[in-house]
């Protein structure tokens, strides 16, 4: 396969307070949903954002037209839905959120970081932005959540640099857990019992053909591991 490169960071130049209307839950669950969407590829079409959502293709196009009239989102029949300048702003906004508080909940009130996305799920639309500037002051304002994505400022910038996944090593090279995929407390369970957690190192010992199983080493501990768990963890090439 491939090698695929890192990119620079790329970072949002616009400050995340400059939207100044309340959104609801759904609005802003909407505005994470196309902006994950967007990092992926060049716009998000009605049924992504569905399954996104899990909910039918019908109310997106609804909710589509309500964000595209308030200046959210740009739409193009046939071509799929983009963020304006005001919707990432709002998206990074609630982004922040999130991320803060499953940082706060983890290091300052002990929860463990498979339990944490649901309760930041719940809190990130009742927040305010004060009250999480306070949480990211005082646990020494993070970079990243517990999952190793990156945390935006307090003015929106945020690192967009993209990751290989551990499925992508070549057998022998080694490479530095980034992020995981947040959202299975059972999967997060699992990544934590083989010592897959971000700032890990991680090496391909080999690959077993017809994407059969990964024989890795993470530190002096070897496993196998599935092609489809692979996926899911994000990895930094380290030098020979």
């Amino acid at each position: 396969m491939a090698e695929k490169r890192a990119s620079a960071p790329r970072q949002s130049e616009t400050p995340v307070r400059e939207t100044a209307v309340d959104l609801t839950g759904p609005v802003e669950d909407y505005l994470k949903a196309i902006y994950d969407i967007e990092r992926d590829q060049q716009a998000a079409a009605t049924n992504e954002i569905a399954q996104r959502l899990q909910i039918a293709p019908a109310s997106v196009s609804g909710m589509v037209r309500r964000l595209a009239e308030q200046g959210l989102l740009e739409y193009e029949r046939y071509k799929g839905v983009k963020l304006t300048a005001a919707g990432r702003r709002a998206a990074l906004r609630t982004i922040r959120r999130h991320r803060v508080i499953e940082a706060y909940l983890v290091q300052a009130l002990g929860y463990s970081w498979d339990v944490v996305h649901e309760e930041a799920e719940r809190l990130e639309h009742a927040a305010s932005d004060d009250l999480i500037d306070r949480m990211a002051t005082a646990i020494g304002e993070p970079s990243t959540d517990p999952h190793g994505a990156p945390i935006p400022t307090r003015d929106g910038r945020v690192d967009e640099r993209r990751h290989r996944r551990l499925s992508e090593l070549r057998p022998g090279q080694r490479a530095l857990v980034t992020r995981v995929g947040d959202e299975d407390p059972e999967l997060l369970r699992y990544l934590a019992s083989l010592g897959l957690l971000p700032n890990a190192t991680v090496t391909l010992d080999e690959r077993a053909p017809f994407e059969g199983p990964l024989t890795i080493r993470v530190e002096q501990a070897r496993y196998q591991v599935g092609t489809a768990l692979a996926e899911r963890v994000l990895v930094e090439l380290l030098p020979d």
